[in-house]
């Protein structure tokens, strides 16, 4: 996907957050996190530089989700201590960076009633670009002929391609990305690389979740798995970056 085609322009930027400039995305020291008194991440340490794609395997139930959710600011830690582009997780100043992350969960973050086209343009208003970035980001997913469908009528993997769309348009220092492959097309694999690839270039950083290995070849630079609440390394697949 050539960048001449992306959402990238400064001349279409009205305003919007401003990015961390240091080259430490994120940090976990000995950070633990309770869900209803159910303890899921323990004693977990992590590092996350500008640059770097970081790949994330576990079962199901191991915390991968949960991880993503800490990084995104979403969540606090029981205890440890952690930052996220360069603010304290736990602190208000966590805030003044939500903006630069983005996190494609499981869910669609759609209006379900509102076409993409407003799906987009809204968050778009909210952060900073003007409308043709928008329609700009799903033309360059591939949505351009169906930006007036309602999200709910959109199939899994369309909802997926619009969720990317809203990662160009935001162009965010911090992406995490939770099984983003599922439901996915075989044409769309690609396009998550050429989008990870983006962020990666402008210094910022990618946490992909998976629990097949194999989809994060050649993408990410290195590999942890949790278990038992703890990152553990993993060799990087063969083909890795």
């Amino acid at each position: 996907m050539p960048h001449s085609e992306l959402p990238t322009d400064r001349a279409h930027r009205r305003s919007g957050p401003a990015r961390n400039t240091g080259q430490r995305r994120a940090r976990l020291n000995g950070v633990a996190v309770t869900l209803n008194r159910t303890p899921v991440l323990r004693d977990l340490d992590l590092h996350l530089d500008a640059g770097e794609v970081l790949g994330v395997l576990g079962a199901n139930g191991s915390g991968k989700t949960t991880l993503l959710h800490l990084l995104a600011t979403l969540i606090r830690p029981a205890a440890g201590r952690g930052e996220v582009l360069g603010r304290e997780l736990g602190s208000p100043e966590c805030a003044a960076v939500r903006p630069a992350i983005a996190l494609v969960g499981h869910l669609p973050a759609l209006y379900p009633q509102l076409s993409l086209t407003e799906n987009l343009r809204f968050v778009a208003r909210i952060t900073g670009w003007d409308e043709p970035a928008a329609d700009r980001a799903l033309e360059a997913v591939g949505l351009g002929g169906a930006a007036a469908r309602r999200a709910e009528r959109c199939s899994q993997g369309m909802q997926r391609r619009a969720e990317l769309a809203r990662v160009l348009l935001t162009r965010p220092s911090l992406l995490l990305l939770d099984e983003i492959h599922a439901g996915l097309d075989r044409d769309a694999v690609g396009l998550v690389n050429d989008v990870v690839a983006g962020v990666r270039g402008r210094g910022g950083a990618c946490v992909l979740v998976s629990h097949e290995p194999d989809r994060l070849t050649g993408v990410v630079d290195r590999l942890v798995r949790i278990v038992d609440g703890h990152a553990e390394p993993v060799a990087a697949p063969r083909g890795a970056s």
